[in-house]
């Protein structure tokens, strides 16, 4: 019976006994096809991925702090997701889709002006030119206000449900993401660390390339974009700019462009504001503008400490633009992360191999 056994099993392969060099090019390519399938069943999230480590990594001293005062790392890390959705992720929903109907027919209108200054006349002499002054504020402006821009966020949840509900799938993405990443972020960083093709010095610098571009983006260029838009859109109120929230939504976007910035924005409005036959209020509108541009130059140094991005201004932008042209709106982050990334494999790829370039 044993012989028998012994003869049934004989042409088994011992799984310890050492494979042919057929077997291991076979299965590099089957885990590379895996890899490939895994990649493109998670790339129509990528991007709430993406923010959720970046956000993660930026408050993992708080959650550490946290943890230590509870005595619990989850009760930690859930507390900080639900602030993380109360203060910020759900005000961003609303006033995204509060503003985007405006912005379009914002749009609309300055490209059927019939010039240029019908254009700059537009954005300045259209709705109501009262000032807005603070002294005076009441529940009925407050209202009316919301009101104007809050109508625009129902007709886009209808015209683009398609578009909410990917954007809905999306926040719960990274939500989940963000948790689990806050949790369990250092066990899979381990995990990458040896399972990467990568040695580890090579990896660690990957690894903080990426990282870098998170809180560069975030904090060195997020913040000080969002306080440019802040202190534009208080100019515009004072000033009776009509849609004040809109043009300081645009200014936040502007504000990202290297060198003229927010100066694409307030400095028209400052032109039509004075076309319009309003001079106080463009010497005002002029005044907050330089203020802006002082913000800019004043509080992106301080914010740089917190988070810097090695990467010269004009190639940021180049990178944001050409990625938006490539991959859609969420090319704003990928092209600064592939730039940014590829820069340092450059530099580690010429460390490894110096005689293979030629020394400048």
């Amino acid at each position: 019976m044993s012989q028998a056994r012994q003869g049934a099993w004989a042409d088994v392969p011992n799984p310890h006994r050492e494979q042919p060099q057929g077997s291991s090019v076979a299965l590099r390519w089957v885990v590379g096809v895996l890899c490939a399938g895994a990649l493109i069943a998670i790339a129509p999230f990528w991007a709430p991925l993406v923010i959720a480590a970046w956000a993660a990594s930026l408050v993992k001293p708080i959650h550490h702090s946290l943890a230590k005062r509870l005595h619990r790392r989850k009760w930690a890390a859930a507390l900080i997701t639900v602030l993380l959705v109360l203060a910020f992720v759900t005000p961003l929903i609303v006033v995204v889709l509060s503003l985007a109907g405006s912005a379009v027919q914002l749009g609309r209108q300055l490209l059927s002006a019939g010039s240029g200054q019908e254009a700059l006349r537009s954005l300045a002499a259209n709705g109501s030119s009262e000032a807005f002054d603070p002294r005076h504020l009441n529940l009925q402006q407050v209202t009316e206000l919301a009101r104007a821009h809050g109508s625009s966020a129902v007709g886009v949840a209808k015209t683009f449900f398609g578009a909410a509900t990917v954007l809905t799938v999306g926040v719960v993405v990274f939500v989940s993401a963000f948790y689990t990443f806050l949790l369990n972020g250092q066990r899979l960083h381990e995990w990458l660390l040896v399972h990467a093709p990568l040695e580890r010095g090579h990896f660690h610098r990957f690894s903080s390339a990426f990282t870098e571009v998170g809180r560069g983006l975030m904090v060195g260029v997020g913040l000080t974009a969002l306080l440019q838009g802040a202190v534009a859109t208080v100019g515009y109120l004072l000033c009776g700019v009509p849609q004040p929230l809109v043009l300081g939504l645009v200014t936040v976007f502007a504000s990202l462009i290297p060198s003229v910035g927010s100066g694409l924005v307030w400095v028209p409005v400052t032109a039509g504001l004075w076309l319009s036959g309003r001079p106080g209020a463009a010497a005002a509108m002029l005044g907050i503008g330089c203020v802006v541009s002082i913000v800019d130059n004043a509080v992106r140094p301080l914010l740089a400490q917190f988070g810097e991005l090695r990467m010269n201004g004009l190639l940021l932008f180049i990178a944001m633009l050409g990625g938006i042209a490539v991959f859609g709106a969420g090319g704003l982050l990928l092209g600064p992360l592939l730039v940014r990334v590829a820069i340092e494999g450059l530099a580690m790829l010429r460390e490894s191999q110096p005689d293979a370039f030629p020394s400048g």
